[in-house]
C-alpha cells in the first residue's frame, strides 16, 4: 500500500526550484486509490489516482500487470461565448486532456507533477513492481 501522505516537489516553473504538493488518502477502491491535495474542494478537484490491473496468464505467458497514475485539477476557463466561465479538468496521465483556454503555465505545473511522481523511486517502484496503490 502506498504511504497515506505523498509529497511531491514539483519543479512548476521548470527552473530547479521547488513548490511541495501534499496529497492525503481520500478514498479506496477496489484497485483504485484517490488521494487529494489540500485545495480540493468538490467544486475544484485536485486529485492524484493509482489504478492497477492484475496480470492474467494466458497459456505459457504470464501476462502483463498495468499501472496507471492520473492527476485530475479543475480550471476555469471561458466558455465559447467569451463571457460565461466554466470548470473543466485538466486531466494528466501517460496523454493529456487539455480544455482550450488553461494557460501554458497550468499546463507545466500538470507536466512537471507527473515528472516529479515518476522520478520519485518509492512511488513508482512500489507502484509498478508491487501494485501498491
Amino acid at each position: 500500500m502506498q504511504a497515506n501522505t505523498i509529497t511531491l516537489a514539483v519543479d512548476e516553473l521548470n527552473n530547479a526550484s521547488t513548490t511541495n504538493h501534499v496529497y492525503s488518502r481520500f478514498d479506496e477502491y477496489q484497485n483504485r486509490t484517490v488521494y487529494t491535495e489540500a485545495i480540493h474542494q468538490l467544486t475544484l478537484r485536485d486529485t492524484l489516482s493509482f489504478y492497477r490491473t492484475f496480470p492474467k496468464a494466458s497459456g505459457n505467458f504470464k501476462g502483463t500487470a498495468k499501472t496507471t497514475l492520473k492527476f485530475s485539477k479543475d480550471y476555469a476557463v471561458d466558455g465559447v461565448d467569451g463571457v460565461a466561465s466554466l470548470i473543466a479538468p485538466l486531466i494528466a496521465e501517460v496523454s493529456f486532456s487539455v480544455p482550450v483556454g488553461v494557460t501554458a503555465a497550468a499546463q507545466m505545473i500538470a507536466r512537471q507533477r507527473c515528472i516529479s511522481i515518476l522520478d520519485d523511486d518509492t512511488v513508482m517502484v512500489a507502484l509498478m513492481n508491487q501494485l501498491n496503490i
